[in-house]
């Protein structure tokens, strides 16, 4: 499909008003429990971890205490680690979750390490109808980073995606409400989306960390296994489905820790490839095959200066539904059900 990039974004003010939600819409549990159960639903929870020790306990803990026993809105809860060596890990099963070493699941297609590759690999591990998944680093844990996500899904059938939108505090000012995103959503993706994606503008926090997702949706998408998945798959959903295909729920704020402004270099450098590989769609051309996978940053040592070169190729892995071991697998399940 390509996008006509001219289209005026004249759907977003309505989409907003329709699809914006905040997740006290979404704060009787037991009505949300007996809809989900009423639909036939099944949710998983993932956790994508990478030395998380200081937070994941508390997370996974909340999570089960209150959408597992008090409220049985989860069907799973599942950590899927990057080889962490601060015992994340064991914290997380400690305290209930299942689990898996990312490099142990389908490990015949070879180990990679990134946040992205552990969202993949979910897909395959999980049993859910839909999906939610929750960065390991929030210290203000909370279960509406899980109903507040999947509500609107419950609520409504059309939705088959919704990103997490908060106050993400670094400064405050007197009697206002920051409602930006993170640093580099604000100097690269609303820009980039301005540009070539306009309608896409509407969601608030592109890169939010935080999202539900149907199965159906997920496993016919790509995955960048780093930086670029957030951005491509709304990228590849909005080409597939439109803007109304999406919604977003307010969170209120999150606390988490900040990155440094070199890792922020590199997340936009992953983020502009996965961009630039689906280029053909907003009428774009890009030689993936030509561009340079180096990105070049500095460091200094008093008047002396020198040069950091990282090679960063932002490798994706195809559509589960095009792996055979999934689809058997989802077939053997199908039957059993």
């Amino acid at each position: 499909m390509t996008i006509d990039v001219k289209r005026a974004a004249l759907n977003i003010e309505p989409w907003l008003n329709r699809n914006t939600f905040h997740h006290g819409d979404f704060a009787d549990l037991g009505g949300l429990v007996r809809r989900k159960e009423a639909l036939g639903l099944t949710i998983s929870l993932c956790i994508p971890t990478l030395n998380e020790a200081a937070t994941i306990g508390a997370e996974v803990e909340v999570f089960r205490c209150w959408l597992v026993q008090e409220f049985p809105l989860l069907d799973e809860i599942a950590v899927i680690d990057s080889g962490s060596t601060d015992g994340t890990q064991t914290l997380a099963a400690e305290a209930g979750a299942e689990v898996y070493q990312a490099g142990d699941i389908l490990p015949q297609y070879g180990p990679r390490r990134g946040k992205g590759e552990n969202m993949w690999k979910a897909v395959h591990q999980l049993k859910g109808d839909i999906i939610v998944y929750v960065d390991a680093d929030i210290t203000n844990i909370h279960p509406r980073f899980v109903y507040g996500l999947v509500g609107p899904m419950i609520e409504r059938e059309d939705v088959l995606y919704v990103k997490a939108l908060y106050d993400r505090p670094l400064t405050h000012h007197p009697g206002r409400r920051p409602s930006g995103g993170g640093r580099v959503t604000e100097i690269l993706v609303r820009p980039l989306f301005s540009l070539w994606v306009p309608e896409l503008t509407a969601i608030i926090q592109p890169l939010s960390g935080e999202c539900a997702v149907r199965r159906s949706v997920l496993e016919e998408l790509a995955f960048p296994i780093g930086y670029g998945v957030e951005t491509a798959h709304l990228l590849d959903v909005y080409a597939k489905y439109g803007l109304s295909a999406f919604a977003q729920t307010d969170l209120d704020e999150r606390i988490h820790r900040n990155r440094p402004i070199e890792d922020l270099g590199k997340s936009a450098f992953g983020i502009l490839q996965a961009f630039f590989r689906r280029a053909s769609q907003f009428g774009l051309e890009a030689d993936m095959e030509a561009m340079n996978y180096c990105l070049r940053q500095f460091e200094a040592d008093g008047l002396r200066y020198g040069q950091l070169e990282n090679w960063l190729e932002e490798d994706e892995r195809p559509p589960m539904m095009e792996i055979p071991e999934y689809r058997t697998g989802r077939q053997s399940h199908a039957m059993q059900g």
